[in-house]
């Protein structure tokens, strides 16, 4: 038996070019801030450490504090998970009761 229809096992390869490349030119963009000389120090201008310092302290108190909140918030939402596992499966007295102190 021999088969007429042409059998392709080979495809056709078309070359893709990207939309953008035919017509692109590079144009530069604005800086998105204007200048950022104003920011600077002058070179014969002293460096003022002691407020430099008291900034930096400043900074470490405040990431200290949010670290701590940060903590006890994860601690409240663990302990408030694991009250509430206790309630869903059904347990009695599921809070925790401290241990008494011995007076004497």
């Amino acid at each position: 038996m021999t088969d007429k229809t042409p059998h392709h096992t080979e495809g056709r390869i078309l070359k893709f070019r990207p939309r953008g490349s035919l017509f692109a030119r590079h144009v530069p963009r604005p800086p998105p801030v204007e200048d950022l000389g104003k920011f600077e120090r002058a070179p014969d201008q002293p460096d003022d450490y002691r407020h430099r310092m008291k900034m930096n302290g400043l900074a470490l108190a405040v990431t200290i504090v949010l670290v701590a909140a940060g903590i006890w918030i994860a601690d409240t939402m663990a302990q408030m998970r694991k009250n509430q596992d206790c309630y869903l499966a059904g347990r009695p007295a599921c809070t925790q009761v401290p241990p008494p102190t011995a007076q004497r």
